[in-house]
């Protein structure tokens, strides 16, 4: 194959690189780039909302079981059990004897209804209460988290 001789007039073989869809793959590919970003940053707040949805979930589920369970025990008039129920200020407050001379004066409970957590920081639990003798009334439970355990513990009623 003959070699074109150097000099004017001479053409290369190309006038310029090709260009044909270069333009056009760049722009898929940011796209492609784009919409991976997007799915995970949605996804990652999709798991934000997620969590925070059933935390709240978790802990209203938990507030209502000991609730519930600390006013079982005390319309089965099981009073040590209610007591450990209690958070170790209220525990520090009051003996197991007197918690049970103070709570077995009260009139005694027929039935009681447990609300949802209606504050989320100060977990407060609404009990509707009906009593024996009749009346009713609506009380409202106070918990914490006991720093050992984790679990929610009753703090006061009012």
């Amino acid at each position: 194959m003959p070699v074109p001789p150097p000099g004017p007039g001479v053409t290369p073989p190309f006038a310029a690189p090709p260009t044909e869809g270069r333009t056009m793959r760049m722009w898929l590919g940011l796209g492609v780039a784009g919409l991976a970003v997007l799915l995970c940053c949605g996804g990652g707040v999709a798991a934000v909302v997620g969590l925070t949805v059933a935390g709240t979930e978790a802990v209203n589920e938990q507030a209502r079981a000991v609730a519930g369970d600390y006013f079982e025990a005390v319309s089965n008039e099981e009073y040590n059990e209610a007591y450990d129920f209690l958070c170790d200020a209220a525990q520090r407050r009051e003996s197991p004897r007197e918690f049970e001379e103070r709570v077995s004066e009260e009139p005694e409970i027929d039935s009681f209804q447990v609300g949802d957590v209606t504050a989320v920081n100060d977990l407060i639990v609404p009990v509707g209460v009906t009593y024996a003798g009749g009346g009713r009334d609506d009380l409202r439970v106070r918990l914490a988290q006991d720093g050992r355990t984790g679990a929610l513990e009753i703090c006061g009623i009012s």
